[in-house]
């Protein structure tokens, strides 16, 4: 049986189950999805070396392995689990609550903004004092969530603030080692991260999708340097499909590692443009990428540890990237849509993110995007689990929201409201303050990324789950 047939029919074998009402218990006596046709052991005891060494074949089994919750304790009376979740399910979290969280977050974000046009890193508020830790890679994701917020809702400051921080970069910009290649050199580094020139890419790609008018001029230099940013990125390729890490620039030579968070990030970045933007001389690159990354990430890495830190790094942009793959309909597209799709699996139940005490907003984002894929493929019981965890997630970090919607369900921020205008709209990484000696940013203190991954979450849900319009069954 080829690998797209045995993945169907293992898919289809899932959904007849739901069809017909056939349930089991799982520990926590909810409800789970579960395939007959399918005999091996669930996800959290699948023996991951045993798989086939092909990747679609490995996928299928692992899809088929994963027991999703229908959380029927949380469904609205009446309902059968059949439907919509977003119809059948009661939600904590709405658009009223989303927009407000919206407008506090981009407000500080652009609040944090410097003359040059990069960013300020961490505050802690209650001691009103900076912890300064500049890094190349936080700097162009704070400018990346700049562009997601103009996008989502273009305004005359947005866009100021995003114009100064391309031309930071662009002022840092040098030739790259190919014809027609555009490299950065960040200040005090020796060395370029391929994650910085794939998050500043990203903000260009923001910008061009951007509802809003443009200048040729400006346009041209955005569309210019674009391309020279992402020929570096081809040019960075390693023989195994994987991008390098990093670039140094006196010795003129690219890494042979390769980085599970700056391997999405190049991935995202030119699945993004080759789909939205029609760079298709991409696509040789990305389906080359693609599945490399996908069977390091998941599977390679799940024999070592099934709860990776190296599945941690790639999963939401990796998620991302499989929604513009699947999109753009290359190769094996279904394939890759099974793998986000298990992906967010994972985050929900092996890595556990509602249990989580550290800001999540990353892994949201990752969320969003294996359930847009499960939606697109009327996958009701992935659906509901996915939309359980992401609205419980959102609702949970927006209480952590200086200034928020829901800063009044938080008895710290109750507690310790302030009006200090550098903390307005900021999220914390944890809920309160830890009290443990331990690293500086795990409680209350402020860090612009965080913030940033949060606000990007918040403008996916508004754009892709929580419509304006009632959801239709």
């Amino acid at each position: 049986m080829s690998t797209t047939r045995l993945a169907q029919s293992l898919f289809i074998g899932m959904l007849l189950v739901v069809s017909g009402c056939s349930t089991q218990k799982d520990s926590s006596q909810e409800e789970v999805a579960s395939a007959p046709i399918y005999q091996g052991p669930s996800f959290d005891k699948l023996d991951f070396t045993t798989l086939p060494d092909d990747l679609g074949e490995a996928m299928a089994i692992v899809r088929a392995s994963q027991r999703w919750n229908l959380h029927s304790k949380a469904r609205k009376s009446g309902a059968t689990g059949l439907e919509d979740p977003r119809q059948s399910l009661k939600l904590q979290m709405d658009r009223e609550t989303l927009e407000a969280a919206y407008e506090a977050g981009s407000a500080f974000l652009i609040n944090w903004q410097l003359p040059e046009g990069n960013f300020r890193y961490m505050y802690d508020w209650l001691a009103g004092t900076w912890v300064e830790d500049d890094h190349q890679v936080r700097q162009a994701g704070s400018l990346w969530g700049i562009a997601t917020c103009y996008r989502y809702r273009p305004s005359d400051t947005l866009r100021a603030a995003l114009d100064r921080g391309l031309q930071f970069w662009f002022a840092n910009t040098i030739p790259g080692p190919a014809e027609g290649t555009l490299s950065m050199r960040y200040p005090g580094d020796s060395t370029i991260h391929s994650g910085s020139v794939a998050l500043v890419s990203l903000a260009i790609i923001e910008y061009l999708k951007t509802e809003a008018p443009i200048e040729d001029a400006w346009r041209a230099e955005l569309e210019t340097k674009l391309d020279g940013y992402l020929g570096f990125l081809q040019w960075l390729q390693l023989p195994d499909g994987h991008i390098a890490k990093d670039y140094h620039h006196s010795r003129a030579k690219r890494s042979k590692r390769s980085s599970p968070y700056y391997d999405g990030e190049s991935l995202l970045a030119m699945t993004k443009a080759a789909n939205q933007l029609g760079r298709t001389k991409l696509v040789p690159t990305i389906e080359k990428a693609a599945p490399a990354m996908a069977k390091r990430y998941t599977i390679e890495s799940w024999i070592k540890d099934r709860d990776s830190n190296q599945t941690k790094g790639f999963f939401q942009w990796g998620s991302m990237s499989f929604v513009e793959y699947y999109l753009g309909g290359w190769k094996d597209k279904e394939l890759f849509a099974d793998v986000a799709i298990s992906l967010g699996y994972w985050m929900a139940h092996t890595h556990a993110t509602l249990k989580r005490r550290r800001n999540h907003a990353y892994a949201v984002e990752g969320i969003i995007s294996g359930w847009r894929l499960a939606h697109l493929r009327e996958d009701i019981p992935a659906q509901t689990d996915l939309l359980f965890t992401l609205d419980r997630s959102l609702h949970k970090l927006s209480t952590w929201q200086i200034g928020g919607p829901l800063a009044g369900k938080n008895k710290f921020l109750v507690s310790k409201g302030t009006d200090d205008p550098l903390a307005q709209g900021g999220v914390m990484n944890a809920r309160k303050p830890s009290g443990a000696p331990v690293k500086k940013d795990v409680s209350h203190q402020l860090r612009i990324d965080v913030t940033q991954h949060q606000m990007h979450a918040v403008t996916m849900a508004l754009e892709e789950v929580y419509l304006p319009t009632k959801v239709s069954p």
